[in-house]
């Protein structure tokens, strides 16, 4: 077989719908034609050639909207040779956004050779006939995908759905029709490779493998193979198919008339895969080679195995029902986010990007990573850098937030999907969950959609009948679950699929209607979406949230501020959740880290109450890690990729060993979680003491937590209750672990506005910022992206008792004041932000406030 990679050669032209007034240059241009890159899009192509803006800078989003009503067309010359007599030619397209009408043009002639409606597939189309003619053109029109929708919905019917745009129409990446944290831009283009395959007698169509690990240690790889036939002159040849995975070989016929085979191939004492901080993460190479004695290798697949056990816990007990995922015979608790694609434009995805983000997860503590239903079935790349390091993937089935019709085209369209990318997958080690869709059973049930569906079909086909099917036939080695949120075993109208008792859970009363505080109102057995919002680092707002002048928007109300602010109301969520805890600042500086800050803590605050129940709460997966654009958002990481201060609060809170405060029956305890191998023995040193640094009481506390569990010790009253809450403060240390505990929020606590002292000194690679408290300071921070954008910091979010002193390690090829390292609003603590705030009395019995 040969390959030709048809990267380059395009020419993308518009044509349909351009809108009359559009900028005569760019109207000629896209008349004539603009060369374009393959992989990629429309919106690519012109920015390439810099015909349009950056679309993720001020309200580029917006002056761009023209293009998601344009029909557009590559096309590039096909110069192939005619095809011997015995040869097939195949042109292969690994992704088409989206809604597609594929040709050769021939002598004038265009010859169809298929029109095709699914981003989310892969086609191929034999061109034998049509090849080795002078002057042939291949030819690829895209139509737009919202008037294609929008047809549809016409045909159909309409289903609700959670955005005015009909995304639940066509199989193309939800979020392309904008989200609450993404733009809509809609792009359309060749988004994966484009090629030319050559080939005689039988191609290695499918390699669909079945990885496990027996109890005795022996790694089994089921490999089913298919092959296609060529359909010509020795197309029916017997075959060989020769399997290898580490040094185990195994051959099998395939007789003429045959175009399958299935070979077991079984490692005794096989490496184990494990997640990370659990074990290793081996890989061994596994390789199919299709042959036959005529011509030899026909074709060949490779990749690397992970053996491992995984399955899910469902089972019922005195408080609901469980969700526990058991990784070769271990349950894990899993600390994880949400992913969503990691740019809008994904044609610039590289996998050093991936590694970058992947590499950022395990920063955070996080071991899994859940591929959220409305982006993408991702690249290659991302499985691949998963399962090197060890971070589980939850991938859902592309469905999301929307009731989806079942009638045709997309029931096909969605099962045939599904199918390849099941298969596709399957190789993956760090791929343990595949899941049904996010929200649609939840919205089915609640947002009122029974009402206006009227009977239409609205998708729970496709979480319990098709997907749970096509898993059990494709990857049987894998656990399912019908949707996030549900409640596995029960009808959605029997338990509510959101039941904090049963299965998954999303927690979105918290952010949307009620202080976050209410996080501990419930003990969720898995907790798959939970989340808090806040801005962008600063250096991301300087780069791409600009006035009509160039200049910084310092106005959180200012239409461009608002443009990478898409949540509903989320400026008035952003104050509202900032006013019971410290208060709303009025300053643009001073409210754009209070609301990071606020965002930190809310999570935290969540995440710290899930890990202390484990193992009744078995998992926490917060929304989300990362951003595809510039945006105030739920992410940890910015669409600039810088982390903020919410990614620092999940490295603390998802640390290995964490020690927390928590309630119990009405009284403070302490949670002393233990997710090593190794148990924590010590003694836990409790401290109530002054903001000044006057101990008021002490006590010791043995302390003995086996591997992988918890324990809750409760506290000496003496210790535990504070004579003047405004002014003390409860820490408790083990080991290098600690905890500042305070009873009530900033807004009621005598802090001192300026607490603390610094200083700033060169060292190589950058400086070293060490900070003493005079006073109690809570959550102090370098924001070093304010003097240089390329600038990071070792740690965040330190709490400083009085005489405590933290060195903060600044990362730069910058030469930096260092008055301006020491002081805010470089260096911040919740302190000197919380004073220039309202300050309303605390309500009686407010919950704790503190991690």
């Amino acid at each position: 077989m040969t390959f030709t990679d048809l990267a380059d050669g395009w020419l993308l032209t518009a044509t349909a719908g351009t809108p009359g007034d559009l900028d005569p240059a760019l109207a000629a241009a896209l008349a004539a034609g603009v060369p374009a890159a393959v992989p990629g899009t429309s919106h690519t192509a012109l920015l390439d050639a810099g015909l349009i803006p950056d679309p993720y800078l001020d309200r580029n989003e917006e002056a761009l909207a023209w293009m998601r009503h344009v029909d557009w067309r590559y096309e590039r010359p096909l110069d192939e040779p005619a095809a011997a007599h015995d040869e097939r030619v195949d042109l292969a397209f690994d992704g088409i956004d989206t809604v597609a009408t594929t040709s050769l043009v021939v002598a004038g002639d265009a010859h169809v050779l298929g029109r095709t409606a699914n981003q989310h597939r892969s086609y191929r189309f034999d061109v034998r006939a049509l090849v080795g003619r002078a002057g042939t053109t291949l030819r690829v029109d895209l139509a737009s995908a919202l008037h294609h929708a929008e047809a549809e919905e016409a045909r159909l019917g309409h289903r609700p759905l959670a955005y005015p745009q009909p995304f639940n129409m066509v199989r193309k990446m939800a979020c392309s029709f904008g989200w609450d944290w993404g733009p809509d831009l809609q792009t359309a283009g060749l988004w994966r490779p484009v090629r030319v395959e050559r080939w005689r007698v039988a191609r290695l169509a499918q390699v669909r493998p079945v990885v496990t690990l027996a109890a005795d240690g022996t790694g089994r790889a089921e490999l089913h193979v298919t092959v296609e036939r060529s359909g010509l002159p020795g197309g029916d040849a017997p075959l060989t198919v020769r399997a290898q995975v580490a040094d185990v070989v195994v051959t099998t016929p395939v007789a003429p008339g045959e175009s399958t085979a299935t070979l077991v191939v079984e490692v005794p004492n096989a490496p184990v895969w494990w997640p990370v901080g659990h074990g290793d993460q081996p890989l061994v190479d596994a390789s199919v080679t299709l042959t036959t004695a005529d011509h030899g290798e026909l074709g060949r697949w490779h990749r690397r195995l992970g053996f491992r056990d995984v399955r899910l816990d469902r089972g019922r007990d005195e408080h609901g029902t469980r969700f526990t995922l058991v990784v070769n015979g271990r349950p894990v608790f899993v600390r994880g986010a949400n992913w969503i694609p990691d740019d809008h434009l994904l044609t610039r995805i590289t996998r050093e990007r991936l590694e970058r983000r992947v590499d950022q997860a395990l920063g955070a503590h996080l071991n899994l990573l859940r591929v959220w239903g409305g982006g993408i079935y991702e690249s290659d790349d991302f499985y691949d850098v998963c399962d090197e390091r060890g971070v589980l993937v939850w991938q859902d089935f592309l469905l999301a937030c929307a009731a989806y019709p079942e009638e045709s085209p997309l029931l096909e369209e969605i099962e045939a999907e599904a199918r390849e990318n099941v298969v596709r997958l399957a190789s993956h080690a760090s791929l343990v969950l595949w899941n049904g869709g996010n929200e649609n059973l939840w919205g089915h049930e609640d947002w009122g959609w029974k009402d206006e569906l009227g009977g239409r079909t609205w998708g729970l086909r496709y979480a319990t009948e098709l997907f749970p099917a096509l898993v059990a036939e494709l990857d049987p080695a894998r656990p399912y679950a019908d949707n996030s949120p549900y409640s596995p075993g029960f009808a959605p109208d029997v338990v509510h699929p959101c039941d904090p008792d049963h299965g998954t859970h999303h927690q979105w009363e918290v952010w949307n209607r009620v202080d976050y505080t209410h996080y501990r109102d419930d003990v969720p057995r898995f907790c798959s979406e939970f989340g808090f919002q806040g801005p962008p680092t600063w250096a991301t707002l300087e780069r791409a949230v600009r006035d009509e002048h160039g200049a910084l928007v310092v106005d959180k109300e200012h239409p461009t501020f608002l443009a990478h602010q898409k949540a509903e109301d989320g400026n008035g969520k952003l104050d509202r959740g900032l006013a019971p805890h410290l208060g709303v600042p009025d300053a643009f500086a001073d409210w754009h880290w209070a609301t990071q800050l606020n965002q930190a803590r809310a999570v935290a605050y969540a995440t710290t109450h899930h890990r202390s129940w484990w193992p009744r709460t078995a998992g926490s997966v917060v929304w989300q890690l990362n951003d595809c654009w510039p945006v105030t958002s739920w992410a940890a990481v910015d669409g600039d990729e810088r982390v903020k201060p919410l990614w620092w609060a999940l490295r603390h809170a998802n640390a290995p060993r964490l020690l927390t405060v928590q309630e119990r029956d009405g009284a403070p305890v302490v949670a002393v979680v233990n997710d090593t191998a190794d148990a924590w023995t010590g003694r836990l040193a409790v401290s109530r003491q002054t903001f000044d640094g006057d101990e008021r009481a002490s006590a010791t506390l043995a302390v003995d937590v086996p591997p992988r569990e918890v324990r809750i010790l409760p506290l000496p009253d003496d210790a535990a209750r504070p004579q003047d809450v405004a002014r003390e403060a409860l820490v408790v240390r083990l080991d290098d672990a600690s905890s500042v505990h305070l009873l009530a929020e900033d807004v009621a606590l005598d802090l001192d506005p300026d607490p603390l002292s610094a200083s700033a000194t060169p060292v190589p690679g950058g400086y070293a910022v060490t900070v003493t408290a005079r006073s109690l300071a809570r959550d102090v921070t370098v924001l070093v992206d304010r003097l240089d954008p390329a600038a990071t910091v070792d740690d965040a979010l330190v709490d400083l008792p009085a005489g405590a002193s933290v060195t903060f390690h600044v990362r730069t090829d910058a030469v930096l004041d260092p008055d301006a390292l020491t002081s805010p609003p470089v260096l911040r603590s919740a302190n000197d932000v919380v004073v220039r705030a309202a300050r309303p009395a605390v309500a009686s019995g407010a919950p704790a406030a503190g991690r």
